[in-house]
């Protein structure tokens, strides 16, 4: 490989690096923080103070850091832009998704006897796709027609592609003139809105099933869940949700005989069926509705066999830390007035992202947003989300975990063991920038990898 000006300089500034006194501390914040890409630079100090006598019994200062900064994990969920940290995120996802099946942090075992689906709501058709078939382990041409007619374009509809493992995902619509991206577009900007239909009328219906007013059914079971968003390769997302039914006090509570799982399928297909939501006209356009595709499928979770708690908190933990970058597309936002054909996404993303900024300019579409959020093709929820009393939390894993190091830093000596109810702690924090030079990335890289190869002997 030839030495350009770049990795030049690059190596210069990893040399300088190493030859620093405080190398060795430097490579200890780049361990602590997990193999961070993108670590926050932060600049300030912590003190505690003896409530009684006024007395400093401890302070940490960032002053004696390299470069006068504490670098911590960025803590991003995308695998794209920190595999580090996603892997967390995902690890951390998996314990909270498997918690609400079979019991663990403060989910009691019992749990297992809820009725509980895992549940995959696709997208209706905007245009033929190529798909992958398969026959006596041979692959079969994508969309072979012997009499194909042709669209208004020109274009024979038929395709003999071989959509074998090589076949990239740039090619993922048949038919490019005839796929409608509008609809596309337009189904993601309003996916957030149709779960929340969905959840509603599942609830709805439960109680239809039971005999009760929904307020009546409150008192005997809650609807759990936890889901996730799943990008397909021709740009439109898919949610999977674990539902489950539980007691009036959640996984703690048994649900009530009558809430079978045969009765919360019925309400689930239910829910699917009937939910729309509806697009503004615009433009001379008319009213368009939009709803689930028909693809429903809701299977139980089963402790041994193919979709077990393992395989199903697997499935959602892994959907957590991606984004639309299997589209094709970018993970940031489009700046405005940016040349679009300039941009190092496939064609079928670029049309995508096209349409989104032309649809965002209509008046009537300003609350779908789609101009913002036009590098995730129109879509703008949360990609993981639960109920309050589905499992644990995020946030009481993340403490769980804090908890345990600052354990460990105090047996080791690193910490001074206090009583918290007799030290006032004051922190002063400022950003102080993210990232790493070229130099120290090299540096970081280095120390990355040589600490996982020491972990994979031990």
């Amino acid at each position: 490989m030839p030495v350009t000006s770049a990795n030049a300089h690059a190596i210069r500034g990893a040399i300088a690096r190493l030859n620093n006194p405080d190398c060795s501390r430097f490579a200890s914040q780049i361990r602590h923080t997990g193999g961070c890409r993108q670590p926050i630079h932060l600049r300030g100090k912590v003190e505690h103070w003896d409530k009684a006598t006024g007395t400093l019994l401890h302070r940490y200062s960032t002053h004696l850091e390299p470069d006068g900064v504490l670098r911590v994990p960025c803590k991003t969920r995308r695998a794209s832009r920190c595999p580090a940290c996603a892997e967390t995120y995902r690890a951390d996802t998996y314990h909270l998704i498997r918690a609400g099946l079979i019991g663990g942090k403060g989910v009691p075992d019992t749990v297992t006897a809820h009725p509980c689906l895992f549940v995959t709501l696709t997208a209706p058709s905007f245009g033929p796709v190529h798909t992958r078939r398969q026959h006596n382990r041979s692959v079969l041409p994508c969309h072979p027609r012997r009499d194909a007619e042709t669209c208004p374009h020109g274009r024979v509809l038929s395709c003999t592609l071989d959509t074998g493992p090589r076949m990239t995902a740039s090619a993922s619509r048949c038919a490019p003139d005839c796929y409608d991206y509008t609809g596309s577009v337009l189904f993601n900007a309003v996916a957030p809105l149709l779960w929340k239909r969905f959840a509603d009328a599942l609830r709805r219906h439960l109680a239809k099933l039971g005999r009760l007013t929904l307020r009546d059914m409150r008192d005997q079971l809650v609807v759990s869940f936890a889901k996730v968003a799943e990008y397909q390769r021709r740009g439109v997302v898919h949610l999977h949700a674990v539902i489950r039914i539980d007691g009036p006090a959640g996984p703690i509570s048994p649900p009530p005989a009558w809430a079978t799982l045969d009765l919360l399928g019925q309400a689930v297909e239910h829910a699917a069926s009937v939910v729309t939501a509806k697009v503004p006209a615009y433009d001379g356009q008319p009213e368009r509705v939009l709803r689930w595709g028909t693809q429903l499928d809701a299977r139980p979770i089963i402790l041994s066999g193919e979709l077990t708690d393992q395989a199903v908190a697997g499935y959602v933990a892994k959907y957590a830390t991606k984004a639309a970058e299997c589209v094709g597309t970018i993970d940031r936002r489009i700046v405005p007035g940016e040349d679009l054909a300039a941009l190092p996404v496939r064609d079928h993303a670029r049309r995508l992202i096209a349409e989104c900024l032309r649809l965002g300019s209509f008046v009537e579409l300003a609350e779908l947003r789609l101009i913002h959020w036009a590098h995730m093709l129109g879509f703008r929820g949360h990609f993981s989300t639960r109920s309050r009393r589905y499992s644990t939390t995020l946030g009481d894993i993340r403490a769980d975990r804090q908890n345990h190091a600052r354990g460990e830093d105090i047996t080791t000596g690193r910490l001074p063991l206090l009583d918290e109810d007799t030290v006032l702690v004051i922190s002063d924090w400022e950003y102080a920038g993210k990232g790493y030079s070229p130099g120290d990335a090299l540096v970081a890289a280095l120390t990355a990898s040589s600490s996982a190869h020491v972990g994979g002997v031990a």
